[in-house]
């Protein structure tokens, strides 16, 4: 994609993250602050990509990730999903440069974050807990004729991403996940040896 982007700044509770507009309207988040968001090093993202999960949830979507051209969708088969890379101005107006970014459909970054906590990722569940507790919030907030700032919404979002009771629960949550790890890993590593997992001891013990 050649064409150049327009970028800002989006404040996500207490994260700042810039956020890219591309020309035809649809919004993209750089590889690198997708993992950051979420405790990750950039190298979570490319790892998340070339995963068979994400494979199977876009090739078995059946239409619904819409955000994908028939040729993403077709490279799905062979290949990795490829990040969008697309031009954005930088520097200071009489010294603008052009850089070039690496970025996702907010659809691939929400996959993501939602991979992320379901295998243990404590901050990312708190991340995707708290947005779609602000999503549902928001709605209810309409429907009842409540009108709240931007600001406040931001700091109703930190402070949900600092509540002791969701950290509690994603603590649980990762420690459910630790034990599935290591009872698949013992499986496997009973099976490699010729053991059934599965069968009960003999009457020698």
């Amino acid at each position: 994609m050649s064409d150049k982007a327009t970028r800002a700044e989006i404040q996500i509770g207490s994260y700042a993250v810039e956020g890219f507009m591309l020309p035809d309207g649809s919004y993209r988040m750089s590889l690198s602050q997708a993992a950051e968001c979420i405790g990750k090093p950039a190298r979570g993202t490319f790892d998340f990509l070339k995963s068979k999960t994400l494979k199977r949830l876009l090739a078995e979507g059946g239409g619904t990730f819409d955000f994908l051209d028939n040729e993403a969708i077709a490279a799905l088969s062979s290949d990795s999903y490829t990040a969008d890379q697309f031009l954005v101005d930088v520097g200071a107006e009489r010294e603008q440069g052009i850089t070039r970014i690496r970025g996702l459909p907010l659809e691939i970054v929400s996959i993501y974050w939602q991979w992320e906590s379901y295998r243990g990722n404590k901050q990312a569940f708190l991340l995707v807990t708290s947005m779609v507790t602000e999503s549902l919030e928001r709605r209810f907030d309409n429907a009842f004729g409540v009108a709240r700032s931007e600001e406040e919404r931001n700091q109703r979002l930190s402070d949900r991403l600092s509540s002791r009771d969701l950290e509690a629960i994603g603590m649980l949550l990762a420690e459910d996940d630790d034990l599935r790890r290591e009872n698949a890993e013992l499986r496997q590593q009973l099976t490699e040896l010729g053991a059934d997992p599965y069968e009960l001891p003999g009457d020698d013990g």
